[in-house]
């Protein structure tokens, strides 16, 4: 039996220059990401209008809940990574969490709290197993070397950012038109839609044998007498109640009495998991040789940096969307949810001028070294804050500003995000020595889930106090304004350390561009 690292052959079917397969991958990732995206659109309004309105406090906990979602979303995908490549393979992995993140789109119809922290506890376990093997699975149809995987990655990207640009559409006007359950729902039939085009090119079988579980007798050992094929679903249906109930540890920090004080269950349990790494990685650098030691540094800082900028960018979905709701005049343009699209809608004009900007420079030996290009990406993302920073003096006499500081913003944060993004996941395999590689991919998947942690600890210094849900105007500009003044800086300061200090990175790197 072939695993998931089976490379292509002549006989495999081939559409457009590449692997038949990618299309369906494409496809189904597409659906997938209209889902997710479409249901995060919702999700911040949806809590602090609708879960939380009886709250003073309701910015605050939809923060927490918010934030601890975010960083969970991105934790799980090291642990389903994980299974997938020791147990299930990436075609059950793929079904499972599409499965899962499924009827958590559908629960979210349900008008209940508790149904509400279920569901996302199942978007949750869902995406651990979906996202990390599908991107995995367009890597295993190309072979070693093979010039069109790059372009094939490009295609398969343009397909997430599609869905990012599709979903808080027509899920947010649902949910303006029809009610926030008809929104979640689309959400959902656009998950089930991903699930049948994988399901689809199983049966046409363009995958060959790519995606089959790794070890037959592994797949099939039983725990407690049941297999370990069923025994997996089964534990992750039984995590979902318990992940749920962490995530509605929210009243800590929303004026609930708890022994957390002012943290949440999320809040520690990355506590640790931060102290646990840098204590790790202490030991593997003290350990390492000069070379790789070097290396090993600047892989911790591009990671840091990056964890920085997504702290930063993940606002969009929180802090910016409610100033969107609050403070931008929106009318005949579109709804707060909406302006969740604007970032794809970016990244799909830009991503090829971009790409061939960089291809045009390396002819002429001018293309920037990965510490420039990180520079450039936070002292952007400081920009785009400043821009919304400004919009107060444009401000009317009820505190709405024009929409163009938002689409501004967006435009100059998501060239930030190419800047960054696309190059910081090679240069982490690059620098990290083969007996670790594993190891730092989970770190770097992890980055994003610290960068929740951020996001969480702006929101709460930007959260409005009141229980009005049309709570806006000058009430709430200059709260936001200033916040994204101090954000600017933040990240205006990084961007300009890190230009500072580029050419010692660039020792560091050694020949890693």
């Amino acid at each position: 039996m072939l695993d998931k690292g089976v490379s292509t052959t002549a006989e495999d079917p081939q559409m457009f220059g590449h692997p038949k397969g990618l299309f369906y991958l494409f496809f189904a990732e597409l659906w997938e990401r209209f889902s997710f995206y479409g249901m995060r659109a919702l999700l911040m309004l949806y809590m602090v209008q609708e879960i939380f309105k009886a709250l003073s406090e309701r910015d605050v906990a939809a923060a927490a809940v918010y934030a601890s979602y975010g960083s969970l979303v991105y934790a799980s995908t090291v642990i389903g990574g994980r299974i997938s490549d020791k147990i299930l393979g990436m075609r059950s992995s793929i079904f499972l969490g599409g499965i899962l993140m499924a009827i958590g789109h559908f629960v979210l119809a349900i008008e209940n709290d508790i149904a509400f922290f279920l569901a996302l506890a199942f978007i949750i376990v869902g995406n651990g197993f979906f996202k990390p093997n599908i991107s995995t699975f367009v890597g295993s149809l190309y072979k070693d070397g093979d010039r069109r995987k790059d372009s094939g990655f490009t295609i398969f990207y343009m397909g997430i950012n599609i869905g990012g640009f599709a979903a808080p559409l027509l899920c947010g006007w649902l949910a303006a038109s029809y009610g926030w359950h008809y929104g979640f729902g689309l959400a959902g039939i656009g998950m089930l839609a991903g699930l049948i085009f994988f399901w689809s090119g199983i049966k046409k079988n363009v995958f060959g044998e790519r995606g089959l579980p790794p070890n037959q007798e592994i797949y099939e050992k039983k725990i407690l007498g049941i297999p370990q094929k069923t025994f997996i679903p089964i534990v992750s249906l039984l995590a979902t109640p318990l992940i749920a109930y962490i995530l509605a540890s929210y009243k800590a920090i929303a004026g609930g009495e708890s022994f957390l004080g002012d943290q949440n269950y999320v809040n520690l349990i990355f506590k640790f998991i931060g102290i646990g790494i840098v204590i790790y990685m202490g030991t593997i650098i003290s350990k390492s040789n000069p070379d790789e030691r070097k290396k090993l540094i600047m892989a911790l800082l591009i990671t840091f940096f990056m964890t920085l900028f997504w702290g930063f960018h993940e606002l969009s979905g929180s802090v910016i969307t409610l100033f969107a709701d609050r403070n931008v005049a929106l009318d005949g343009i579109m709804n707060a949810s909406q302006t969740n699209s604007l970032n794809s809608l970016v990244i799909i004009a830009l991503s090829i001028p971009v790409s061939l900007l960089w291809a045009y420079l390396s002819k002429r030996n001018l293309n920037p070294r990965t510490p420039y290009k990180f520079g450039l990406g936070l002292v952007l993302a400081g920009a785009s804050f400043y821009i919304l920073s400004l919009s107060g003096g444009s401000a009317d006499e009820n505190g709405m500003v024009p929409f163009a500081y938002l689409f501004i913003m967006y435009f100059i944060l998501s060239i930030g995000e190419l800047f960054m993004s696309p190059v910081g996941l090679s240069k982490i395999t690059d620098l990290s020595p083969k007996r670790i590689v594993s190891f730092m991919m989970g770190v770097w998947f992890l980055s994003s889930a610290f960068a929740f942690q951020i996001v969480g600890f702006i929101s709460k210094q930007l959260a409005i106090e009141s229980t009005d849900v049309n709570v806006g105007g000058l009430e709430t500009l200059s709260t936001y304004t200033d916040g994204f003044h101090l954000i600017a800086m933040y990240s205006l300061g990084a961007g300009a350390i890190v230009l500072l200090f580029s050419p010692l990175m660039k020792k560091l790197m050694g020949n890693v561009h």
